[in-house]
């Protein structure tokens, strides 16, 4: 039972930071070509990416050279974490 319940998370925290991966991505192609700030779908990705950003742009310098790469660096954060807790969660069972 216990260890249902173990895997259960383990895959919906990694399918959550999959997904979250996915929305980082888009969002950053889309800042390339200046989309509608009215549209839904625009604000719904700046909502979820917005506060990570800013969190990483607390503690980290993330303009160099004119070009902001708080996208690139959280999506290697998002690789590490997938990966450790893959490994983690797989060590445990």
């Amino acid at each position: 039972m216990i260890d249902a319940l173990i895997v259960a998370f383990a895959n919906l925290t990694l399918t959550i930071i999959f997904l979250y991966k996915w929305v980082i991505i888009i969002s950053a192609l889309l800042s390339w070509v200046q989309p509608d700030p009215n549209n839904p779908i625009v604000q719904m990705l700046y909502r979820l990416t917005y506060p990570a950003y800013a969190l990483m742009r607390r503690f980290i310098p993330t303009v160099f050279g004119g070009m902001d790469l708080a996208p690139l660096i959280l999506i290697f954060v998002l690789m590490f974490l997938e990966i450790f807790l893959g490994s983690l969660f797989s060590s445990i069972m």
